[in-house]
This record gives structure tokens, C-alpha cells and sequence, in this order.
């Protein structure tokens, strides 16, 4: 596979990690597209061992939908942009500090722009916990599910 495609997949999983982020914009279905081009391009047995491993997390992650709470961003009273902060945060706390900056990176990046906006720390705590049963839980999730995906993709690259 070439750099230039290697760029384009990276840049397709990207959008798909931001699509998490955005209603209506099937994020999963867009990493998990873009891990299978690498894979028929690719075609060695590490690069379908990541697209199983892929198809597996992403079948489980959809398991999982109906286990958590539906994401409602109206009833967390915090304004829309506070989740999409949180979630880019969260991609880059992820490859800042491997898997576990990710959950730091969204919850902290919430935490930080509620306490901006409403001035004090308890009210943004009580913020933090509405929009995490708001939206919080479910986009956590998924996100998390894709980024462990991209990791993969990555770590394949670089050692693989």
C-alpha cells in the first residue's frame, strides 16, 4: 500500500472519529470501512487480524447500544459544543496517553469547559455527571470503541 493511501485511510478514520461526535453521521461504520480498504490493499495476516479484531469491538460496541442510556444532549442543559470539546479531546488524549487518555481527555475536557462556563467547581461536577447521563455514556463508548480500533491500525503500522 502506498504512503498516499496510507494517508487516506488515516484521514477516512479520522473523519469517522469525528463522526462519533456528530449526530446523524455514522462515525463507526466509516472506521470500520476504513480498516477494511487497508485490508483488502493490504492483504498480510496482521492486516486482517486488526479487521477481525475491528469487526469483533464494533459487533460488541453494537451490542452494547441498547445496554446504555440513548444520547439526549438536550436534557444535560450544557450546550452542544461541551460533548464535541470533550470528544476531540478525548481522540487526542488517546494517542497522547495510550487507551486510558482517552476517558481522561473527554471527561477532563467537559469538566473544563462547564467550569469556564459556569464559574464554580460543584456546578460543573453536577454538569459533568448530567451530560455523561445526557450523552456522555453512550458517545464515550463508541468513541472509545473506534479509537481502540485506530490504535490498532496504527500499532499494526508502525510495528507490524
Amino acid at each position: 500500500m502506498s504512503v498516499w493511501q496510507l494517508v487516506a485511510v488515516g484521514l477516512v478514520m479520522l473523519l469517522g472519529l469525528v463522526g462519533v461526535l456528530l449526530p446523524g453521521v455514522p462515525g463507526q461504520a466509516i472506521v470500520w470501512a476504513a480498516v477494511l480498504w487497508w485490508a483488502l490493499t493490504d492483504m498480510t495476516p496482521t492486516a486482517w487480524g486488526v479487521l477481525i479484531g475491528a469487526t469483533a469491538l464494533m459487533l460488541l460496541n453494537q451490542a452494547l447500544k441498547p445496554v446504555l442510556p440513548p444520547r439526549r444532549p438536550g436534557e444535560s442543559g450544557a450546550p452542544r459544543r461541551t460533548v464535541m470539546i470533550g470528544g476531540v479531546a478525548g481522540i487526542v488524549g488517546f494517542f497522547v496517553v495510550p487507551v486510558v487518555g482517552g476517558i481522561a481527555g473527554f471527561v477532563g475536557a467537559i469538566y473544563g469547559t462547564e467550569r469556564l462556563r459556569l464559574g464554580s467547581r460543584g456546578a460543573a461536577w453536577t454538569s459533568v455527571r448530567s451530560v455523561m447521563r445526557a450523552t456522555g455514556y453512550a458517545t464515550l463508548v463508541e468513541l472509545f470503541a473506534c479509537l481502540l480500533v485506530a490504535g490498532a491500525w496504527l500499532g499494526a503500522l508502525l510495528w507490524g
